[in-house]
């Protein structure tokens, strides 16, 4: 006897038509959307981490000012992220990652492409030399050599301070130490006097450099240093107070043409520096090549050592090489 099919089967068994109730079918990708979505929400999170930067609270641990002295390396999450979602074989979570990528190339793009020039009026250089530093003279030759015709030295240890003014005194004839910060020219120094930063004791001093262009007011200062304690967090309330003190001292200069040079153990990034760096211009953000870290020397995670001006334009902005500081010293060129 025949063996019969139906309409919609065929002899091997397959279906061939009908109406028949068929097998769902798989979308091409489908899972490529679904997959990879707390990836993506925390993609979103740091871009709100960066864009909302200056909320993140100081009033615990100043936080906020933690947060803003590292803030380009939150950027170094981005290709862990990036890494996962190619693991995970997640559209979503690569695009998302767009998102924080642009808000980081906003905040720091200017910096990655270099706007170094050529010329300059004026060369200055500043420097942290460490206190406890082994070799005073070798680092006052290797800054001497930056060829600067301004040096601005920080943390200067009274016993040592005459090994930097032997070393130096061939290059820079005219030189003022006011208690931890001195300052070496080869333009005659008028002006001369301390600046009252709140400590107890002298870390900032302001000049007037005489130079063939006109005066410039150059101010040099070593801000309170910060600690992260976890008891604590950022312990950073006598440098904000300091810094608030030398923003009024620059703010009542009646000179036009202003350099501030110094250790002010915070970055541009830093809120609690705004009355400082509300006033003025940072060298390596307008003139420099990449983000210009300048502590620690062994392995740069933050700029912390500053060269900023007023009445001035910025032309170039560079690292010199290490010297026995746990700090690099800096130089940049300007002109008037």
């Amino acid at each position: 006897m025949a063996q019969a099919y139906t309409a919609d089967t065929g002899p091997d068994g397959t279906r061939r038509g009908g109406t028949g109730p068929r097998a769902p079918r798989r979308r091409l990708g489908s899972g490529a959307w679904r997959r990879g979505v707390v990836l993506a929400v925390f993609a979103v999170l740091l871009a709100l981490l960066m864009i909302l930067h200056s909320r993140v609270p100081n009033r615990v641990g100043s936080l906020g000012s933690l947060l803003e002295t590292f803030l380009p390396w939150v950027g170094v999450a981005l290709p862990v992220l990036f890494l996962f979602g190619l693991l995970r074989r997640s559209a979503t979570a690569l695009i998302a990652l767009l998102l924080p990528l642009v808000v980081w190339l906003n905040l720091f793009g200017g910096l990655v492409t270099g706007k170094t020039a050529t010329g300059g009026g004026m060369t200055v250089a500043t420097h942290n030399v460490n206190a406890d530093n082994p070799d005073p003279s070798g680092t006052a030759r290797s800054v001497a050599a930056s060829g600067a015709d301004v040096v601005a030295l920080e943390e200067l240890k009274a016993g040592v301070v005459p090994a930097y003014e032997k070393e130096l005194a061939r290059e820079y004839p005219h030189h003022s130490v006011q208690g931890t910060v001195g300052l070496w020219s080869k333009h005659p120094l008028t002006d001369t006097r301390t600046v009252d930063i709140e400590m107890g004791w002298t870390r900032a001093m302001r000049s007037t450099v005489r130079t063939p262009d006109g005066p410039v007011a150059v101010y040099v200062a070593h801000l309170p240093s910060v600690r992260v304690k976890l008891n604590a967090g950022f312990t950073a309330g006598q440098r904000d107070g300091s810094a608030e003190a030398l923003g009024l001292a620059i703010r009542d200069e009646p000179l036009e043409r202003v350099v501030l040079l110094g250790d002010l153990n915070g970055t541009m990034n830093d809120r609690a520096l705004s009355p400082v760096t509300s006033q003025m211009r940072s060298t390596q953000g307008a003139a420099g090549e990449g983000f210009g870290f300048s502590w620690p020397a062994a392995f740069p995670m933050t700029r912390i050592d500053q060269i900023m001006v007023r009445g001035v334009e910025p032309v170039s902005s560079w690292s010199l090489p290490a010297t026995d500081s746990d700090h690099l010293p800096i130089a940049a060129s300007v002109d008037f």
